[in-house]
């Protein structure tokens, strides 16, 4: 499973199986885990002050076929021009969540429900088939945040992409914790010992990257009604 997928499950209520936040909020966190994945991996890189290709740029270290369609074409997408990871997440959104979705139903993990809202526009929910899966991502993010366990990478890589769009709390629910407890314990992940200097290095920057792009944009929109 992709931390992408993972993410996909965590990010759709699971009575509604409509997206926790808002549409943009979770298309920035599926691409965000689809670059951390490649970041990780090793697949591409954050550019020194020293390389060619600009200081933060994303550069592609390896671009032979990861044998996953939807990391080769996040790979393709990145190899167009160097970019600021800011700039690589709105371009990694395209058709993401669907394609997602799609391959969460045919694993078996979702079930999409049609509908029409208002009795005219089609819309679709996706609810779970099989919640066994998430259960076990779930239970593994409340006993890294709540109780304290010792996080894997892979587990610090997405609570630090649900951090990132503010959904930690969202996902675990009442735990007996406050929010904002919850989310300090989330951010310090991050940073903790638990991983690599690598990995947090492509964390922060994902981190970082997502905090702009969601600031650009709310800007804009104030922007645009006033």
């Amino acid at each position: 499973m992709l931390l992408a997928e993972d993410l996909a499950l965590l990010l759709t209520d699971d009575e509604s199986g409509r997206p926790t936040t808002s549409g943009q909020r979770v298309d920035l966190a599926l691409a965000g885990g689809v670059l951390l994945e490649l970041l990780t991996t090793g697949r591409v890189a954050i550019a020194g002050p020293k390389h060619p290709a600009g200081k933060d740029r994303v550069v592609v270290l390896d671009a032979s076929a990861t044998g996953d369609p939807i990391l080769d074409e996040a790979l393709r997408r990145v190899a167009e021009k160097p970019r600021k990871a800011r700039d690589v997440l709105p371009k990694l959104t395209k058709d993401l969540r669907p394609a997602l979705l799609d391959r969460l139903t045919k694993q078996g993990l979702l079930r999409p429900e049609e509908s029409k809202i208002l009795g005219l526009f089609p819309t679709r929910a996706y609810l779970p088939a099989d919640a066994g899966y998430e259960r076990s991502i779930r239970a593994a993010v409340h006993d890294v945040i709540v109780v304290g366990r010792t996080p894997t990478e892979r587990e610090v890589a997405v609570i630090s992409v649900l951090q990132g769009v503010d959904q930690v709390p969202r996902v675990l629910g009442d735990v007996g914790v406050p929010k904002r407890e919850l989310r300090r314990r989330a951010k310090a992940l991050a940073q903790g010992e638990a991983i690599g200097d690598a990995v947090r290095q492509a964390i922060q920057a994902m981190d970082a990257a997502m905090t702009a792009v969601i600031v650009a944009t709310t800007a804009a929109t104030a922007g645009g009604s006033g």
